[in-house]
């Protein structure tokens, strides 16, 4: 088993601390509705992250988020670094976490890495972000990790308040 799904097995060893803890059955079961709802909370990116190094395209969402802290950079001298250091990463062929866009994008960041605004990985992280939602996300919400997930906070809710010594 991956160390990605053994660290999702252990959300469930201790119901009083970890991730599974701050997680509520119905905000896992929201996830189901939309692949914007998953994205849209926290704890949902930090297990669809997890799944996606299952698969071995995490690059896709680590991308992503990358674009989102991006965009928040005020500094021009260090939108220049990062912008360049994002290309290099993802963008570039044979790039280290090469992620899948088209020829046209990719030379449109080649043109504009230069003097990049906030906005210049904009088509690229649209485009990762539908190759998510049209391929990774049905798996994920199929997938042993979603599952266990929906079965372990379903269960937790329905049992009393008892350690898992006293069940033993």
């Amino acid at each position: 088993m991956s160390p990605s799904i053994c660290w999702l097995c252990n959300l469930f060893r201790d119901g009083t601390s970890g991730i599974a803890s701050k997680m509520c059955l119905e905000e896992v079961l929201q996830w189901s509705q939309s692949f914007e709802k998953l994205m849209a909370t926290k704890h949902g990116r930090i297990i669809y992250r997890s799944y996606l190094k299952t698969e071995y395209s995490d690059e896709n969402i680590e991308f992503w988020l990358a674009c989102e802290s991006f965009k928040k950079i005020a500094s021009q001298k260090k939108r220049i670094s990062v912008a360049q250091k994002l290309f290099q990463d993802y963008i570039q062929p044979q790039a280290p976490r090469e992620i899948n866009i088209d020829s046209p994008t990719r030379e449109a960041i080649i043109m504009n890495i230069q003097k990049p605004t906030p906005s210049c990985f904009d088509e690229a992280q649209k485009i990762v972000y539908l190759h998510m939602e049209r391929d990774s996300y049905p798996r994920f919400l199929g997938s042993e990790i979603y599952q266990n997930l929906v079965r372990g906070l379903s269960a937790r809710r329905r049992e009393p308040s008892v350690s898992i010594e006293e069940r033993e």
